[in-house]
């Protein structure tokens, strides 16, 4: 068996990582101060199964959908109706009985070049906290999803890629990416995935045994960045080994 992360949770396929999350996500709902909850959504195959969940007759009822507010972790500067655009994954994987408020749906703006872009992301993310820093009583988010790229990589965070390291910026633009799609991309920064009050990282499938056991390794890779009391992996069978 691989060597699996501090927290880790090993369940035994995909199918239960996703209804893991989605009772993890609703909890964390439930724990949420205030009267807007701030989730930030992953891409992938995985979440695409935890979203439809959500909107399907086993969660949709139990989720506030009209108080949460969907921030993205990355995404490909191509247009949202693109096949290789999160947005579209996303709304297609909702579909049409979440009710989600079209103002609470918070989409990377790429028109405009993922630098401007990406600015505009950051604007939008302190505008929305509301404070000038982000501190463990007052989180940027009440929940983060990610993933873990065959090579390491978490949202569009690349090894070796001078994005991994920004300590300042709460979104980056990311002009080379590490992995196809060979697209440009925004992404948010270790700072800001690591600003809330629970992270989840869902993982599946044989092909994340190598990452798995280069981070066990101790290597220095973007998704190994992202620790802290408040950060959980969910892994199946598979990707444990």
């Amino acid at each position: 068996m691989v060597r699996v992360p501090k927290g880790a949770q090993v369940l035994p396929d995909a199918e239960a990582v996703a209804r893991e999350a989605a009772e993890r996500l609703i909890a964390a709902c439930g724990e949420a101060q205030g009267e807007r909850i701030a989730i930030c959504l992953s891409g992938g195959s995985t979440p695409k199964r935890l979203y439809a969940l959500l909107a399907g007759p086993d969660y949709a009822a139990l989720v506030p959908w009209t108080r949460i507010h969907w921030f993205f972790g990355d995404d490909r500067a191509v247009p949202w109706d693109d096949a290789r655009s999160n947005v579209r994954m996303v709304r297609e994987a909702f579909g049409h009985g979440s009710e989600i408020p079209p103002t609470h749906l918070h989409f990377m703006p790429s028109d405009e070049g993922i630098e401007a872009g990406a600015k505009a992301y950051e604007r939008t993310l302190r505008d929305f906290h509301g404070a000038d820093a982000l501190t463990a009583e007052r989180p940027l988010f009440d929940l983060v999803l990610l993933g873990l790229g065959d090579d390491g990589h978490t949202a569009s965070l690349f090894p070796g890629k001078p994005e991994a390291g920004e300590a300042t910026a709460l979104a980056v633009p990311v002009p080379e990416a590490g992995l196809e799609p060979f697209v440009p991309r925004i992404s948010l920064t270790v700072p800001a995935l690591t600003s809330a009050r629970h992270v989840l990282f869902l993982v599946t499938g044989a092909g994340k045994r190598a990452p798995l056991a280069r981070l066990a390794a101790g290597e220095d890779l973007p998704a190994g960045a992202i620790r802290g009391p408040q950060v959980v992996w969910l892994l199946d069978e598979a990707a444990a080994g």
